[in-house]
């Protein structure tokens, strides 16, 4: 990300229960429409030894580039997504517009809000 980021618009995703190529689609969408702390060439690996995968980056929704197209992934994909409330908001609209969206669950606190959300083929 550059130096400009406001700490209030940042959000942090972590992927889980997906493949490396789907959690790279996503990743790769959000990047279409957010700077992130991560170049598009630091795609997701697999762990050594087939153990499970979180996939992690960080983006500034300070300056909404793009709406994404429609999608598609393999199987669904579990985000969790953490930062302020209106930051967390423009990432899960962004998300929307690419996939079909279900929130898992949330938790709100005084300055933050967590979300759980499970993305799938639009």
């Amino acid at each position: 990300m550059n130096s400009t980021a406001h700490p209030a618009a940042e959000v942090v995703v972590e992927l889980s229960d997906c493949s490396k190529d789907d959690a790279g689609t996503v990743f790769g969408v959000l990047r279409s429409v957010f700077d992130c702390d991560r170049g598009p060439s630091d795609l997701p690996q697999d762990a050594a030894g087939g153990r499970p995968s979180v996939w992690s980056a960080t983006f500034d929704t300070t300056r909404i580039r793009t709406a994404p197209p429609a999608t598609a992934l393999r199987d669904a994909v579990t985000a969790e997504a953490q930062g302020g409330y209106l930051a967390v908001d423009r990432l899960r609209a962004a998300l929307a517009a690419a996939f079909t969206v279900e929130q898992e669950g949330t938790v709100s606190g005084d300055q933050e809000k967590e979300v759980e959300l499970l993305l799938r083929s639009g």
